[in-house]
């Protein structure tokens, strides 16, 4: 009998994976990785319903701290936003649920892993380049994918072989993580509209306006409204809610597609857009110039791979290294002002705030020089362009 590892998440595409899987002979192990996605409460249903499928073992495996450690922070560093729009939300968890239904593979000697992707979309590519890695030789089974099968077929064969469940098919569907909460189907697949209210999960709860204050220390979220945390998913979880209750994080991303079409989902991420734009705004006051732009540059490739199914590559580390070593000044609290639907920022309180030198403040008086130096230094910045346009006058503006 073939041992074989079906990546889990309880949805129509798995069960039926394990289904057929088990009634074909298999001895199927359905682990579920959760990045931080699932209550305790689905983790419990989808145990059961494994069972009810015929899988002969159900685990989970929890990486939502190794998934924090190995990539959010490091999104929080480089203030990743794909498109200046999207945090990369549920997309980075695939990499991370991938890795870690591999390495259950090689841990229990399976023949073969099985996942629910389609042939349409990113995620087939994120599990399969991350098996393909790191768990050579076992065969990648992919059912939903090569027989092309459509809902329908799936529930049908469910209800054959004497497994109900509602998988009936709404108008938008859902990934839920840490780090947000996709939006897919509906009025996003004409491009001239928008999600109306009730395709969100998270409403408008709270209306009056209120102050948040995030502290990082090199980075990494300390504190929520002065509250200590050391558990940072903790941490994002709070801020998640606090942001949530406003309504705040929701937008549409437009992209590429891996496989080269264009891509649009919805989604609401509260915490990621907090944090990022908090974490942005003390970057500002503690960050050099040419860190700041340096950074940016890198943080936008880092977030590329991520997305693309790159996150093996070596270059990856060696990304993270110079994002972790632009945090060492990133220290203090940033102070945000939240309302319905938006926020604002406001200022920061950090040691580290370069505005608070001795020689000037910006717009009053200079400290650090004379008024003739300025002129000088003035006249030497100006003098490769009083060359070029003495030269050619007739190229003037």
């Amino acid at each position: 009998m073939k041992k074989v590892v079906v990546a889990f998440s309880g949805g129509l595409d798995t069960s039926y994976t394990v289904m057929k899987l088990a009634q074909d002979g298999y001895e199927v192990h359905a682990a579920c990785a959760n990045t931080g996605g699932f209550s305790e409460e689905q983790l419990k249903t989808n145990e059961q319903n494994a069972y009810r499928l015929g899988a002969a073992k159900y685990v989970t495996l929890d990486v939502t701290h190794e998934y924090y450690e190995k990539s959010l922070k490091y999104m929080i560093y480089g203030n990743v936003m794909r498109n200046n729009c999207y945090p990369i939300s549920v997309s980075s968890e695939r990499i991370f649920q991938a890795i870690a239904i591999a390495r259950y593979a090689r841990e229990i000697g399976a023949d073969a892993i099985a996942h629910g992707s389609t042939g349409a979309g990113n995620d087939q590519i994120r599990f399969d380049m991350t098996f393909l890695v790191m768990a050579p030789g076992v065969e990648i089974i992919t059912l939903t994918r090569d027989k092309a099968l459509s809902r329908q077929e799936e529930v049908d064969y469910l209800n054959a072989h004497g497994f109900s469940a509602d998988f009936t098919k709404l108008k938008y569907s859902y990934n839920v993580g840490i780090w947000g909460t996709s939006i897919c189907g509906g009025e996003l697949l004409d491009s001239s509209k928008g999600l109306p209210e009730e395709a969100y999960l998270k409403h408008v709860t709270q209306t009056e306006e209120q102050l948040l204050r995030i502290t990082f220390d090199k980075g990494e979220i300390t504190a929520v409204n002065d509250e200590p945390f050391d558990d940072k998913i903790k941490a994002i979880q709070k801020i998640e809610e606090i942001g949530a209750a406003y309504g705040i994080g929701r937008d549409c991303n437009v992209g590429d597609t891996i496989i080269g079409i264009k891509g649009r989902v919805g989604f609401e991420a509260a915490a990621p857009k907090l944090i990022i734009e908090a974490h942005r705004l003390l970057e500002k006051y503690t960050l050099s110039k040419w860190q700041q732009y340096w950074k940016d540059q890198i943080a936008n490739w880092y977030g590329m791979f991520l997305h693309e199914s790159q996150y093996l590559e070596p270059v990856m580390p060696d990304i993270e290294a110079m994002l972790t070593s632009s945090q060492r000044n990133v220290s203090g609290t940033a102070i945000l002002k939240l309302r319905p639907l938006g926020f604002e920022t406001v200022g920061v309180d950090s040691v580290n705030d370069l505005l608070k030198s001795k020689l000037g403040e910006y717009g009053e008086m200079q400290h650090g020089w004379t008024a003739e130096e300025a002129k000088g230094f003035i006249k030497v910045l100006s003098t490769p362009l009083r060359v070029y346009y003495g030269i050619h006058p007739d190229e003037e503006r």
